[in-house]
């Protein structure tokens, strides 16, 4: 496990991983592991895509095929959750470590770890550093894609305790409930809508209004591994939150504001974090949402 000590025991480390590569790759359902790629990863100097190399005994997902609905532009329902989880060999009692791609180390996966929980799968962890940081320390790496047995999966939730939905919002914009906007600076000024290379998704530029700009990058040091306790404390007080309060986190598409959702409620302990999944993709496309334009404070 991670070496620093953080509220909840959901980061493995790299070596730890490594060492427990036997369990993943076994049939028995007890440790399943998870690469998620998205369809807008960035070109990279290391393998990036699951078929170009995954860590041993990885399962692959691709976020918008496997863990989204396209139709409705949304989550799986239950039903279609339950058939993904258990197609895979993945039982509600596993052990599923989540990693991924992506110019922010775990992008996706955090979403879809995110997404377990929200239907109630208990024992999710996460690989600190995500792909970036096992590829470029030198650990293995394979194209043998893995067959596990079906298993039947029978999720516990949903729980709409972690997540925000766009009435929810409308709901808390004048009690002064804490809003997380981590995307770039420039997507929350308004100056641009969708970071370099990707997808502009929403009609209009700017943030909600109220919303701290609090950049998905500040989660994470150089190495891509989640900073300390203390630093993230700290970097959550500087802008009003302290865990005192309700906290809702958005970004573009839900995927982002995933990261900050994690280190707010597994790493810091808050009890009352929500993540705006329909994010600035729902909200600055809704016909007189309000929108505030400019640069942070």
């Amino acid at each position: 496990m991670s070496d620093t000590e953080y509220a909840r025991d959901v980061l493995v480390s790299a070596d730890w991983l490594e060492e427990h590569l036997d369990d993943f790759r076994s049939d028995d359902p007890d440790y399943r592991l998870v690469e998620v790629n998205s369809p807008e990863s960035p070109d990279t100097d290391f393998p990036s895509r699951y078929d170009q190399g995954h860590v041993p005994g990885a399962i692959g997902l691709q976020w918008d095929e496997d863990l989204s609905d396209r139709t409705q532009r949304d989550i799986l329902t239950k039903g279609d959750f339950e058939a993904l989880a258990g197609s895979r060999g993945i039982a509600p009692d596993s052990t599923v470590v989540f990693y991924g791609d992506g110019w922010i180390p775990n992008w996706f996966a955090l979403f879809a770890y995110w997404e377990f929980k929200y239907y109630g799968h208990e024992d999710a962890r996460v690989l600190d550093g995500g792909k970036d940081y096992w590829v470029n320390n030198d650990y293995p790496l394979t194209d043998e894609v893995p067959e596990f047995p079906e298993v039947e999966y029978r999720a516990r939730g949903p729980f709409e305790g972690i997540r925000a939905y766009r009435d929810d919002v409308e709901m808390i914009l004048d009690t002064g409930v804490p809003l997380v906007d981590v995307r770039s600076p420039e997507e929350f000024s308004g100056e641009v809508i969708a970071p370099p290379g990707l997808r502009e998704t929403a009609q209009r530029g700017g943030h909600i209004p109220g919303a701290e700009n609090v950049p998905v990058k500040e989660n994470l040091d150089e190495d891509g591994t989640f900073k300390d306790r203390d630093d993230l404390e700290s970097l959550y007080a500087d802008h009003g939150v302290d865990g005192d309060e309700s906290v809702v986190t958005y970004c573009r598409v839900g995927e982002r504001s995933s990261i900050a959702w994690f280190a707010l409620t597994e790493l810091l302990g808050y009890d009352d974090v929500r993540n705006y999944d329909g994010s600035w993709t729902e909200w600055g496309s809704t016909v007189r949402t309000p929108i505030e334009t400019g640069e942070p404070d």
